[in-house]
Order: structure tokens, then sequence, then C-alpha cells
């Protein structure tokens, strides 16, 4: 109920208090909307939840809800009864078609839906450990290990990366930990060597967000066969570039060529394997408006070639 005007306001003054009236209950009437329309999507998007349960309203919902990932969907989905399951079935229902390569577009699509779900559930804080501890992303590995070059393969492998992508971001150590211990390493050299422009890049970001993490730099250079493997692939990666290039790619590539510079072995290494091409100029023109890629090569050459002057100078590099 509005306030009697003041028989001591004058008529402006009662003008100005009628103006404040109307504005707040123009607040309280959008509060209010706002508040009823939250309710009336938590309500649809609980029934679409809800009908991941039955097979015959799976796939609409897993649509629908796939297009609300940037909500706060991820505990809705993971503590609500039997969802987990109902996206794994999707996943494991795929493998038949796997091998042999027999997936068809309709079929990648559904299940890159089910993916992209669990992809909000891994990089939210709320459910990223339950997760993990669910041994989750290991159900996406034959996605990983696919060979085939035709788009439905290729929009699963991509979908798949998204997933371990959205955990690396974290930078939490159970993460490179878990990625560690199940050899997510090789599956995604393999990528980066024969995987289209995109997937290649999602693959050498996880390799070098496990690269930044001290445990992640220590493994891959524990052993001349894990390090020769990740340092052939790189190299592989810019020899291509050189004829094909490809900026964000590239920043990348150089960034995991940076941190693996850390590690003195490594350094040793690189001073002997480092592709010419990134020496002799041939990224300039990629990289005349990239300031962060062209300072990180140029902090990579001075790294190698401090490593050079200690080895002249008989200082032995030790292992770190």
């Amino acid at each position: 109920m509005s306030a009697q005007p003041s028989p001591h306001m004058n008529p402006q003054q009662q003008q100005q208090q009628t103006e404040q009236e109307k504005v707040s209950r123009c607040r309280q009437e959008r509060v209010l909307f706002r508040s009823f329309t939250i309710y009336l999507f938590a309500r649809q998007v609980y029934q679409w939840i809800n009908e991941l349960a039955h097979p015959d309203t799976r796939e609409t919902a897993l649509l629908e809800l796939s297009k609300k990932r940037e909500t706060d969907l991820a505990p809705m989905l993971w503590n609500s009864f039997g969802t987990a399951c109902a996206l794994l079935q999707e996943i494991v229902n795929i493998y038949p078609s796997i091998t042999p390569p027999t997936l068809t577009a309709h079929q990648s699509n559904r299940v890159c839906n089910a993916l992209a779900l669990l992809q909000c559930v891994a990089s939210h804080p709320e459910t990223r450990t339950a997760f993990l501890q669910a041994q989750i992303p290991l159900y996406l590995y034959p996605f990983l290990s696919t060979t085939s070059k035709t788009r439905p393969f290729e929009y699963l492998r991509l979908t798949s990366l998204g997933v371990i992508g959205a955990l690396v971001k974290t930078d939490e150590q159970e993460v490179i930990t878990f990625l560690l211990t199940t050899e997510i390493v090789p599956l995604c050299l393999s990528i980066m060597d024969s995987g289209s422009e995109l997937s290649k890049t999602v693959a050498t970001f996880i390799i070098q967000k496990i690269l930044l993490d001290e445990s992640g730099l220590s493994y891959i250079c524990q052993t001349y066969e894990r390090f020769s493997h990740v340092a052939i692939t790189l190299g592989k990666m810019v020899i291509q570039l050189s004829k094909d290039p490809c900026a964000r790619l590239l920043k990348h590539v150089v960034r995991c060529y940076l941190r693996l510079s850390d590690n003195t072995r490594a350094r040793k290494a690189l001073g002997q394997c480092l592709p010419d091409q990134l020496r002799d100029g041939t990224f300039a023109v990629c990289l005349q408006e990239d300031k962060s890629t062209k300072q990180w090569l140029q902090m990579l050459l001075k790294n190698l070639e401090l490593g050079a002057n200690q080895q002249q100078m008989g200082m032995s590099p030790l292992g770190s």
C-alpha cells in the first residue's frame, strides 16, 4: 500500500514521492518475475534430468541439457539418482561402433551431448573430486584411441578431449596425478601427431598443463623414452606448422618446449634436437601479433644457450 502524501508537502514533493513509489514497485515486480523465472527454469531442468532415466525421452533431454551448461547444472546432474549411470550407458553403447569404425553422425551427436554434460561435471568444484574418484575419464579413453578421420569420429575425439581439458584447467594436483597414472600422455601425443588442427590444439594444451605441474614435468623427463616421445611429436608439429601456420597451436607447442627446458637433462637434449624452424625466424610473421609466444620462444632459446655455455665450461648437467 502506498503512503499517503503528507499535507505539509508541496505539489513537487508529492510528485517526487509518487515517482519513488513507482520505481520501488517496478523493482519488486522485477525481483518477483526473476524469482519465478528461475523457479520455472529449475523445474524444467529437473524434468529433463528425470527424463534421462528413460530411454525413450533421453535423447531429447540430453540435447536440451547440453544447451544449459552455463548454469549451475553439475551438482544437479551428479546428485540426481541414476543420472551418471545413464550418461555412462550412452558412452558404453557407442563402443561397438568404434571397432570396426561404423559410427554415424547421429550416434556421434548423441554421445557428444552426454560428454558435454560430463564436461560440466568435470569442471565444477563441487563435483570434480567425485568425478575423478569414480574414474569416469577412463570411459573416454577408447574414444581418444580411435584413428578414423571421418567427421563423427573427429567430433567424438574433440568432445572427449574437452572433458580432459576441463579437468586440467583447474591446475589441481589430484587431476594431474590421476591423468599420469592412467596414461593419458600417449593418447594425447597420438592425437597431436595425427589429429585435426583443433584436436591437436586441445591435446597439446593438455600436455602443456601436465608439464606445468612439477610432478608432470618430472614424469615426462624421468626416462629417455618418455621425453623422446614428447620431443619427437613436438618436432613433427613444428615442421608441419612451418608449412601450415596456426598461431594458437604454435603457442601451446612453444610453451611445452619452454617448460621442458626447465629440466636440466631435457634442456641438454633440446639443445641438440630443437627444430631449426624455431631458431631461424621461420615463425616471425606468425608471432608478430603474439607477444607472449614470441617472449616464450626468446626465453626458450636463451635457456638452451645457457645450457650450451654450461656444457662448454665443463659443468655437467644433473638430472632434476
